[in-house]
């Protein structure tokens, strides 16, 4: 895998945790929506980050990057960009890339920071005339965690195949969206996933517990995509 330096253009917060970082490679980082890279921070150490956008005319990367003071994996390689400006990186990696010759209606599910898998996924789908129906699911804690909230309100007008459901873990007293765990969202507004194809990214025990759901409700197993299910 060739390793690509690159240069770090801008990180700034889009919340209290959580961090975009625009990345511009030396040289191409050749990658399919819904892939990652690894950011090489030794030689036995690599950190994987999904590509939070589709492959762009300029070759630019962005990365959303949860960045509570916990946890230490993806804080100690923020502060590296901060201080060096620049960050070695290979990609692009994994298997849980969007099939683009599948016609199926397509559901995108994700918790938390999982979103960036997604993103990748949908702007590329949203680059040409929608032939199927997709569905963006994206469970947060808060209302305030789901930082691309308006953003996606208005693709979803733009679009009229395109539908975005926010659920919210922890809501508000006047919220009046979905609530709870992000993919029983999914189980409650689909009898069958028969013809569906699912890209999920979330922490692995809730894909874990998504794929046997969704399994029981329809979905074949080879029609769900996910980083997770390399490890689970």
């Amino acid at each position: 895998m060739q390793k690509i330096l690159c240069k770090v253009e801008s990180i700034e917060p889009l919340t209290n945790t959580i961090v975009r970082v625009q990345l511009q490679p030396a040289t191409e980082l050749a990658f399919i929506a819904g892939q990652y890279l690894q950011v090489i921070m030794g030689e036995t150490d690599k950190r994987a980050f999904s590509i939070a956008n589709a492959p762009r005319q300029d070759g630019s990367i962005e990365l959303h990057i949860g960045a509570d003071p916990a946890n230490q994996y993806a804080c100690q390689v923020v502060d590296k960009m901060r201080e060096q400006g620049e960050v070695l990186v290979e990609g692009g990696l994994g298997n849980a890339f969007l099939r683009d010759h599948q016609s199926n209606p397509t559901i995108l599910l994700a918790g938390g920071t999982g979103f960036s898998y997604t993103l990748s996924i949908l702007q590329q789908l949203l680059s040409k005339p929608l032939q199927e129906p997709l569905f963006l699911y994206w469970g947060t804690r808060t209302l305030t965690d789901m930082y691309a909230y308006d953003t996606l309100k208005h693709l979803a007008r733009q679009h009229s195949k395109f539908t975005f459901v926010p659920v919210i873990e922890h809501p508000e007293s006047n919220w009046q969206g979905k609530t709870g765990w992000v993919h029983k969202a999914v189980l409650a507004d689909f009898t069958s996933l028969q013809s569906y194809q699912v890209y999920l990214a979330g922490r692995f025990e809730m894909a874990g517990v998504a794929r046997e759901d969704f399994h029981q409700q329809g979905l074949q197993l080879a029609n769900i995509y996910g980083d997770a299910f390399e490890f689970i």
